[in-house]
Formats: structure tokens, C-alpha cells, sequence
């Protein structure tokens, strides 16, 4: 297991951070995800008023017209408090579609003889992401039965499985811009353990607020950092 190697991507990784690119990825993502929730919020309140009849009667109090208003209004801040949850992983998602671009930097400053990757389509990039993140909130959901069983390791069962989905999800994307992706599938199972370890690494600032929203970003960069790092390892 490649644990220097795994600390000197993470170490470059960070120390890049400051760069234009990193930098206008990690707002693109923050921006785009408060546009969605903000109209999520507001049409959810429209049809939840649009569905509620004006009047309505109600025992004790008798006719009533102002249930739909309630209810709208209730709407809107039950899904605006849940937005403050929903942040992180809809920013992270919406991030992940951007992730190409913080590699292109990566790869531009510390392996600039490479030749041009090949490029992952838009479409690929957001079906990539919308299964990622699927797969990431049902295995969290599953894992709450896991929390609740052994609540001391809450936190080692939570880095243990956001670090397997995250480095299996981060190295295939850093592998799949040089290589198939069959290739990419076998590179990943030759170096599984190391993988997994990198994958860790990253899913311990998922539970800092705010330092989460750069996970995508610290992960592109770590795992393309990581990939040529193994590659370059082969005999």
C-alpha cells in the first residue's frame, strides 16, 4: 500500500487549491446548488398552494381560507431547512460535473509533457454524477441501521464507506481520462487497498462544515495526482 504516495497527492493537491481554476469550480458548484434549492423551494411552495383548496372546514374553527397559505408558507420553510442539509451533497454533485477541469489544471502544472486526455462528454460527466450520488445516499441510508447498531464506531463505519464509494468514484474518473474503462476497473482492482485509503482521507472533511465543499475538488486533484503516481509505478 502506497501510503507516501498517497500523502504527497493529497499534499499537492491542497497546495493548488489557491488556483483560478480550483477556485472558480468550487463557486460554479456553490452558486448553481442555492439557484436549484432556492427553486426547488419555490416551486414546491407554489404546488403545495396550487393543491390546497382556498376554503376548507375544519372542526372547531369552521370555514377557513387561509389553509393554502399556511400550508405554502410551511412548505417553503420545512424545504428551506432542509436545504442547510441538502447543501453539501447537491454542491458536491453539481461540483462533480466540473471535475475535469480542476484534473486539466492538475495535469497542466505538474505533468505538462502529457499529451491531450481524452475528453468525457457532458452527458457521461452528469449520468457519472447522478449515479454516484445516488449510490452515495443509499448506501448512507442503509448504513443508519450500522450508526445506530455500533454508535461508538459511527464515525469508522462512516469514513470506512464514504472512503471505498469516494475513492472508487474519483480514481475511475482521474483513470477513465487516459485509459478505457475497463482498464480503469483493472488498475483500480490492482490497487484497491491504496485506493480505498486516499478515499478515506477524503471522506474525514465530509463531516467539517464548510471544509466539505472542497472534497470534490481535494478528491479530483488527490486521485489525479494518485493515478499518474501508480501508473508510473508499473512495471
Amino acid at each position: 500500500m502506497a501510503i507516501g504516495l498517497i500523502f504527497n497527492a493529497f499534499g499537492l493537491a491542497v497546495g493548488q487549491l489557491s488556483d483560478r481554476p480550483f477556485r472558480r469550480v468550487f463557486f460554479m458548484g456553490i452558486a448553481l446548488a442555492l439557484l436549484l434549492l432556492i427553486g426547488a423551494t419555490a416551486g414546491f411552495a407554489w404546488l403545495i398552494e396550487y393543491i390546497t383548496p382556498e376554503e376548507a372546514w375544519l372542526p372547531v374553527l369552521g370555514e377557513v381560507r387561509w389553509l393554502d397559505d399556511l400550508f405554502s408558507w410551511g412548505a417553503a420553510f420545512l424545504l428551506a431547512f432542509l436545504s442547510i442539509f441538502l447543501m453539501v451533497p447537491v454542491a458536491s454533485a453539481i461540483t462533480s460535473m466540473f471535475l475535469d477541469d480542476v484534473a486539466n489544471a492538475v495535469e497542466a502544472k505538474h505533468y505538462p509533457a502529457l499529451p491531450r486526455p481524452t475528453p468525457v462528454s457532458f452527458g457521461d460527466a452528469l449520468r457519472d454524477t447522478v449515479n454516484f450520488l445516488g449510490v452515495l445516499i443509499a448506501a448512507n441510508l442503509l448504513a443508519l441501521i450500522l450508526y445506530l447498531l455500533f454508535t461508538p464506531l459511527a464515525p469508522v463505519i462512516f469514513w470506512g464507506l464514504n472512503g471505498f464509494l469516494l475513492g472508487r468514484e474519483y480514481f475511475t474518473m482521474a483513470a477513465q481520462r487516459r485509459m478505457s474503462r475497463a482498464e480503469a476497473k483493472a488498475l483500480r482492482s490492482r490497487h484497491v487497498g491504496t485506493i480505498w485509503v486516499a478515499g478515506a482521507l477524503m471522506a474525514i472533511p465530509l463531516t467539517v462544515p464548510l471544509l466539505n465543499l472542497l472534497v470534490p475538488i481535494l478528491g479530483a486533484a488527490t486521485f489525479t495526482h494518485l493515478f499518474h503516481g501508480l501508473t508510473t509505478r508499473q512495471p
